[in-house]
């Protein structure tokens, strides 16, 4: 069952993301990637307020690499919609399951991004979660 309203288009968008953001992360970094997105839109916090749909989270002004240096113009494959599908079905994964942001540093993970804590590293990115006292929406079940 969706955690968020999804129609195709948005499955296909969500899966464009997953695949410039993380193809070279492997599946589970692109599924982490889609964590992430999903919880951004479950968060209604932080700087993810008002962000209620897929569209608006891909599309949210500076919020990912991908769409500021034009690595968004593949076409998602069945192998990113399935994954893109599953995130949107509420399959989490540590260290996404309850983190806002990632980023790929050029070198070690800082202890904080955007003033949260670092939940841990996979592979090149990095992952942060809010506190439960800032963003209780994301540790909210299903």
């Amino acid at each position: 069952m969706a955690v968020v309203k999804a129609r195709d288009q948005d499955i296909n968008l969500l899966a464009r993301l997953l695949r410039a953001e993380a193809e070279g992360e492997g599946i589970m970094g692109m599924q982490l990637v889609g964590n992430v997105g999903i919880n951004r839109v479950r968060a209604n916090c932080s700087d993810f307020k008002g962000i209620c749909t897929i569209p608006q989270m891909v599309n949210q002004p500076h919020a990912f690499e991908a769409l500021l240096h034009g690595y968004f113009y593949q076409s998602a494959r069945e192998r990113e919609i399935r994954l893109a599908r599953r995130a949107v079905n509420g399959e989490r994964h540590w260290p996404a399951k309850f983190s806002l942001w990632y980023f790929r540093p050029k070198g070690d993970c800082p202890p904080t991004w955007y003033n949260q804590p670092l939940v841990a590293r996979f592979k090149k990115h990095c992952f942060y979660q809010p506190t439960a006292e800032t963003c209780q929406n994301i540790y909210n079940t299903f």
